[in-house]
């Protein structure tokens, strides 16, 4: 008997597609984990239908999890090297993300003619030649998993519901995969039924055995390469979590009780899920009946002391304006954090989008800037919420922090720092009995004013949205003093900037192309510009995490380069702000607007072609 020799991938993208309650999820976060666990980096992009549940077998009702897994993962990858379709609706809408020659696996027992017309096919594509460009296993998943728990269940309906772990077995196998992870995570997670652990097990067992027990498959198992990491501890994580987490880490290093007031929205809820479990450290969250309930309760906790968070997507982001604009009058810390979603109106709920950046620059009545950064990744989202804590409370000014769907709900491996590595925030606290305190004399320095909690003995003062008189924070109308608190207001954001690192390049300073981008797009953005580079491309790569204000020596960047194309997803809101502070350098523009993250593929293609343009 000879051995197979197991093929060998540097990266591998897998995609889970299946009806809405097929368990696509689950199948796809424990194959993620399980290949953390394995050494592999990885990157995931869960993408589910907004509909709570849609007609069974539509196109419609599919929802769907890609990974992918390797070496050195910057984003969850283009185009799959596996699909796996449990019924003809997810096949036939995901069917356009498999590679030519890649494995598609589909439950071969759900392609009925009921939900094959279902799905808008006119003919089984099992049957025809519509998938002789792919490697196709066509596996009675719901026939073995039945079988394979018939001593368990009894009943049809629990007998098939574990058939996403049959598709689960069959990835471990195609990739070399222990199942020891995910037999501890059932242990766990079902510890007071052990017959759902018994029946998951030998459903993950079956689909493995079918694998080693076709020809086609043994065929295709793979090795896939392992990540060089820095020693520590790590584990994986969404953005959602990884921002509740560095509120809490901000809250920490304040040495203030963090305060979240929000109200639930879609795709920004877990954040408000995660800070309410961990009371223990001081979080203290509340659900408000509203969005605008939620930020005036925040902006309330401010006022007393606490460090105030609140949480949302665009259509919050926009109730909650005329409440921000109280924040920048009263000069109160309060972080926003916006996980952005297509828009306008209800949009595209559980769909990505950088929709929002304008509503954060300019989406406010009067002259109203607040401090506006951005994550880039799944897992810096954590320090760029500590960033907007630590900014906002040193800065005493609200600071909106801009994550999206697709980092918010994506995943990557997170090394979990130690506290003692984050720097300190030290708010500008007054001094009880302070004879010169007033509520608004200001550091000369960074115009910021001192922060005053009710209860410090002698420091008691009136606070409210209409315009202060400056220093006294008594209510002025007068023009000349409102025009000066204006540019105060205006001129302590702008002098963040005296703060903030400086904005990196990667690539040479005499490349034909600099590619901009900002926020969650930098993991396609840097791989498309380092593989052009790696074919000889005279290309350079430059990604914005602080906007408002921008690092200050953005300007000299920009200057260096006769050609600057910048990447977003929407119609232009970043490139027109550059245009905005840099009037005389001529900027170029790619724009996606389709609920989805740039391909790596589709960035090479336009930046060849400006590349290739004398």
């Amino acid at each position: 008997m000879t051995t197979k020799t197991l093929k060998e991938k540097e990266n591998v993208v897998v995609r889970f597609v299946g009806d809405s309650g097929d368990g696509m999820q689950l199948s796809g976060t424990l194959f993620s984990e399980t290949a953390a666990l394995d050494g592999n980096d990885i990157a995931t992009f869960p993408d589910y239908p907004a509909e709570i549940r849609a007609p069974h077998n539509t196109i419609a009702g599919v929802s769907g999890f890609q990974v992918q897994i390797g070496k050195r993962i910057y984003s969850s990858g283009d185009n799959c090297d596996v699909l796996v379709a449990m019924n003809p609706a997810s096949l036939k809408s995901n069917l356009k993300w498999v590679m030519k020659g890649g494995i598609i696996i589909v439950d071969v027992d759900t392609f009925t003619d009921d939900a094959i017309q279902k799905a808008g096919y006119t003919n089984n594509p099992l049957e025809d030649d519509s998938l002789s460009s792919y490697i196709l296993v066509k596996a009675p998943m719901t026939t073995m998993t039945v079988e394979a728990v018939k001593d368990i269940f009894t009943d049809k309906r629990s007998s098939e519901r574990s058939r996403n772990m049959f598709a689960l077995g069959m990835i471990f196998y195609i990739y070399s995969k222990e199942l020891t992870y995910t037999d501890a995570y059932l242990d766990k997670k079902f510890k007071k039924t052990p017959d759902i652990i018994a029946a998951n097990k030998a459903v993950v067992r079956a689909g493995y055995n079918f694998c080693e027990n076709t020809d086609v498959l043994q065929a295709q198992k793979t090795v896939v390469g392992q990540a060089v990491m820095t020693k520590g501890k790590y584990r994986n994580i969404t953005g959602n979590i990884a921002t509740a987490w560095g509120l809490l880490a901000a809250a920490e290093k304040a040495k203030l009780p963090l305060f979240l007031g929000s109200y639930p929205i879609t795709p920004a809820t877990d954040i408000l899920i995660e800070l309410a479990k961990h009371k223990s450290l001081g979080a203290r969250v509340f659900q408000a009946e509203d969005e605008i309930a939620g930020i005036c309760s925040a902006i309330g906790a401010s006022f007393a002391g606490a460090m105030a968070c609140t949480t949302t997507s665009g259509p919050g982001l926009s109730l909650k304006s005329e409440a921000i604009g109280l924040a920048v009058m009263t000069e109160l810390p309060l972080v926003i954090v916006d996980v952005q979603r297509g828009g306008p109106s209800t949009g595209l709920p559980t769909k990505t989008e950088q929709s929002d950046l304008y509503q954060a620059l300019f989406g406010r009545n009067g002259e109203a800037p607040c401090i506006v950064i951005a994550a880039s990744s799944s897992a810096n989202s954590f320090y760029f919420a500590f960033e907007a804590a630590r900014l906002s409370l040193e800065h005493m000014t609200p600071t909106i922090l801009l994550t999206d769907g697709y980092l918010g709900n994506g995943s990557q491996l997170f090394r979990i720092p130690k506290m003692s590595d984050l720097p300190e925030i030290k708010p500008p606290f007054a001094t009880p009995n302070d004879t010169t305190y007033m509520p608004y004399k200001r550091n000369p320095e960074t115009l910021v004013r001192e922060w005053a909690i009710p209860g410090m003995e002698g420091l008691r003062h009136r606070i409210g949205g209409l315009e202060k008189l400056d220093g006294k924070g008594s209510v002025s109308t007068e023009s000349a003093n409102h025009q000066l608190m204006v540019n105060n207001r205006a001129q302590k954001v702008q002098k963040v900037a005296d703060r903030l690192p400086d904005q990196k390049v990667m690539g040479d300073e005499d490349a034909d192309l600099l590619v901009v981008g900002w926020g969650g797009t930098e993991g396609a953005l840097k791989l498309a510009v380092e593989e052009l580079r790696d074919e000889g491309k005279k290309i350079a790569f430059t990604h914005f995490n602080y906007i408002m204000p921008l690092p200050k020596n953005t300007g000299d960047i920009m200057k260096k380069y006769k050609k600057i194309i910048v990447c977003e997803l929407n119609m232009g809101q970043f490139v027109n702000y550059l245009r905005m502070n840099f009037e005389n350098i001529p900027m170029l523009q790619y724009n996606k607007v389709q609920g989805l993250p740039f391909e790596v593929s589709e960035l090479k293609e336009k930046f060849n072609q400006i590349l290739g343009e004398k």
